[in-house]
């Protein structure tokens, strides 16, 4: 079974989430923790066509960070629950996320032929948990928590950095590729946003 991925996708995420609480104070540390309830909840990600305008309100970006957020709780909660009845059939418990994400790092465990199947479709280039709507999921969340400050979008994609470095220890070992990618997906992105700032300053 291939969640591997999911794990690191979802610090990222979480990273530019923990640092909206915190980015009123140069000092403070951004860390990753997943902590909700878990239940069999889907929830449906509508790609965006174009990131999110760094020109909207305060109160629009407001309302699309609660949304993002109430999606990827969402689906992380729908795919907790397909791994934890996968496990119990196996007899293996699992109490928490780190439990599971432990498992399935370690690799002992089989995969019946439903959950192989989600598996593959949720990880596929064009699924929930692809590398194209991963990466456009942190980097609209970035963006809308940012808006248009090139400043805080730097924080943000030093707290994306962090979320993977730290996703990275908590597998302990080398992520899989569909992660590395995501990664790198997101960090064109913001690439692309602060070269296309520059190169408006410069055309002034």
């Amino acid at each position: 079974m291939e969640l591997n991925g999911v794990n690191s996708n979802y610090a990222a995420y979480e990273a530019t989430s923990a640092y909206a609480s915190t980015k009123n104070s140069s000092t403070s540390k951004t860390e990753s923790k997943t902590s909700q309830s878990y239940s069999d909840v889907a929830a449906t990600y509508e790609a965006s066509s174009k990131t999110v305008s760094t020109t909207t309100s305060k109160t629009d970006r407001s309302a699309v960070i609660a949304q993002l957020k109430a999606d990827q709780e969402s689906r992380m909660a729908q795919m907790q629950s397909l791994v934890t009845q996968m496990f119990s059939k196996q007899g293996i418990k699992i109490g928490t996320a780190d439990d599971m994400w432990k498992v399935l790092a370690s690799g002992n465990f089989t995969a019946d032929a439903d959950t192989i199947a989600q598996a593959k479709e949720d990880i596929s280039e064009n699924g929930y948990w692809g590398v194209k709507q991963t990466s456009e999921r942190i980097f609209d969340f970035a963006q809308a928590l940012a808006g248009d400050d090139e400043e805080s979008m730097e924080k943000m994609k030093a707290a994306v950095e962090k979320g993977f470095k730290e996703a990275t220890k908590a597998w302990g070992k080398s992520l899989p590729s569909i992660s590395n990618d995501t990664y790198d997906a997101v960090m064109k992105k913001f690439d692309d946003y602060f070269a296309a700032k520059k190169s408006a300053a410069e055309n002034q």
